[in-house]
């Protein structure tokens, strides 16, 4: 069986981070599916999805660590080209990438008690961001 539901986020600043594990927990319930997986994945290039233990540290350090590994900057190829500022943005989503798949077990989403499912924005202007969640199972 197969299930699939949409969340939609709006975003407003690069960084910025969404704990979407309630979200993910619900339509783990309303699947019905007791044995199997979700996949959740963001549609576009310049967001990303992964677990965290979702606490204000980390949510301030991620985004700064991102722009040290990734800075802003106008040197890549995709600013030479498109000279929209947000090379970096599609650098550090692909680093993080779109989407993960978690386990799902006695109809419960499988994550450990520090571990929340999140979005990240990482381009430089506002979004409504989709996440699919899709879960697949018994």
């Amino acid at each position: 069986m197969i299930f699939q539901s949409e969340i939609k986020v709006p975003t407003r600043i690069h960084g910025e981070m969404h704990d979407l594990t309630e979200d993910i927990r619900r339509i783990v319930s309303e699947s019905k599916i007791t044995t199997g997986m979700v996949n959740v994945s963001v549609v576009g290039s310049t967001a990303a999805i992964s677990t965290i233990e979702f606490e204000p540290g980390l949510e301030h350090d991620l985004p700064k660590l991102l722009d040290r590994l990734i800075p802003p900057s106008r040197q890549y190829g995709h600013e030479q080209a498109w000279h929209d500022g947000n090379g970096h943005s599609h650098l550090q989503a692909a680093l993080l990438g779109p989407s993960l798949t978690l386990p799902i077990s006695d109809g419960n989403l499988v994550a450990g008690t520090w571990q929340q499912v999140f979005l990240i924005e990482l381009d430089i202007k506002p979004r409504e961001r989709t996440i699919l969640a899709t879960v697949c199972g018994e």
